[in-house]
């Protein structure tokens, strides 16, 4: 049996709130949004690139957001030491490069899981709280969690355009 992306219902976004709540309702909505343009499609559809020579593939932007949510959120804030799921210093394209249409649900799996322990590991932890990052700067939890909306809203964007090219779907 081939497997299919499942369906994502998007969660509502707040529209009065706080800030930690707005934050994270933006986050969460375009998480979702990412995982609602996969619906549907099996692993040889999420692998199928763009226009060559652009790498860009669904399950790559998949894969990407896995490895992106946890260097932001789990290594470089709350200081886990921990791997990449995808990147490597041999291949930092490898969420990219090394796609396996037949590991696609362990790859949503894995996201899921991702954002299921950044949220965790950083629940109890203020928006002002800081960290030194690569090249010396010091950035807050609120920095990330700004980053990381920008990081979905692209890549969502990239999605609409792969998913259109794939079977024709548009949408929000």
């Amino acid at each position: 049996m081939t497997w299919i992306a499942p369906s994502v219902q998007r969660r509502e976004l707040p529209t009065v709130a706080g800030e930690r709540e707005m934050l994270q309702g933006w986050l969460d909505f375009h998480r979702d949004t990412l995982l609602a343009k996969c619906a549907g499609l099996t692993g040889e559809q999420l692998a199928r690139h763009s226009n060559p020579p652009s790498s860009l593939t669904l399950l790559g932007l998949v894969r990407h957001m896995a490895d992106v949510e946890r260097a932001w959120f789990r290594i470089r804030f709350a200081g886990e030491r921990i791997g990449n799921h995808y990147f490597t210093d041999e291949n930092p394209d490898a969420d990219f490069d090394d796609l396996d249409p037949s590991a696609a649900e362990a790859s949503f799996a894995a996201l899921r899981a991702e954002i299921e322990a950044c949220d965790k590991a950083v629940a109890d932890r203020g928006l002002d709280e800081t960290f030194t990052a690569r090249r010396g700067r010091t950035l807050s939890l609120r920095w990330i969690y700004v980053h990381m909306i920008e990081e979905y809203a692209r890549h969502n964007g990239h999605a609409d355009l792969l998913r259109e090219r794939i079977d024709g779907v548009t949408g929000d």
